[in-house]
């Protein structure tokens, strides 16, 4: 789904996508954009910031409250503030106007590289990992699980997570998580790594398990993140 309220640069996108593949279809405004949403299957969103009435950050929360379907924000200013604010309410990644049509095919393809590659396990082999007393992520479903409740995750927000899980302990810099889960042709910013942490701590305490997820997902001050190990507890 296209969300932009500019005919030219729409019409245009449309054709190249199509030229690719994709089947596409088109909103000028938010509220259009949310009806449409809701009419039909959409594997994708392609999301401009400014739309007349309900802005493109406004359009991503209310998507994120139903689903993790991959959001990729569109904006015609280099401000760190648009792009920042917009991973803040969940997009997956941004571009700015105007951009090489190549450089946004590469971003989906690459999004939907990470949703393609979450398959069912063979029978018997592990599918849930545990993050925390009480809590693990399930590989299968990309989703935070307790006894009484999931969580579904988005793709970045399902990558980081089970790259940690699997290398509890581990410190990763900002430059390799952007390497690892991003991509290594990744021109963002490595705040990039930040709002996402921000955003997969705030969901892990949206868990009743959870109180503190800094405890979870730690600061190595100067170095990066880490995920303490399980058995570690928050005491260690």
């Amino acid at each position: 789904m296209v969300v932009d309220d500019e005919p030219g640069f729409t019409e245009g996108l449309v054709a190249n996508l199509r030229q690719e593949g994709f089947r596409t279809a088109v909103a000028h405004d938010g509220q259009k954009a949310l009806q449409l949403f809701a009419s039909r299957q959409v594997d994708m969103v392609l999301l401009d910031i400014m739309l007349p009435g309900m802005n493109g950050r406004e359009v991503c929360q209310k998507i994120r409250a139903q689903s993790t379907v991959p959001i990729i924000m569109l904006t015609a200013r280099d401000d760190d503030i648009d792009k920042i604010l917009g991973l803040e309410v969940g997009a997956d990644d941004y571009l700015t106007k105007p951009f090489n049509f190549r450089e946004l095919l590469a971003r989906m393809n690459a999004v939907m590289r990470r949703v393609d590659g979450t398959t069912a396990a063979p029978e018997g082999q592990q599918t849930t990992m545990q993050v925390h007393q009480g809590v693990h992520i399930d590989t299968n479903r990309r989703a935070l699980i307790t006894a009484a409740e999931d969580l579904p995750l988005t793709v970045k927000e399902f990558s980081l997570m089970e790259l940690f899980a699997r290398n509890p302990a581990r410190v990763f810099s900002r430059e390799e998580l952007l390497d690892r889960v991003w991509g290594y042709d990744y021109y963002g910013s490595p705040r990039t790594v930040d709002v996402h942490i921000r955003r997969l701590r705030k969901k892990l305490e949206q868990l009743q398990d959870v109180e503190d997820a800094s405890e979870i997902i730690k600061t190595s001050w100067g170095a990066g993140y880490f995920m303490q190990k399980p058995s570690e507890g928050a005491e260690a």
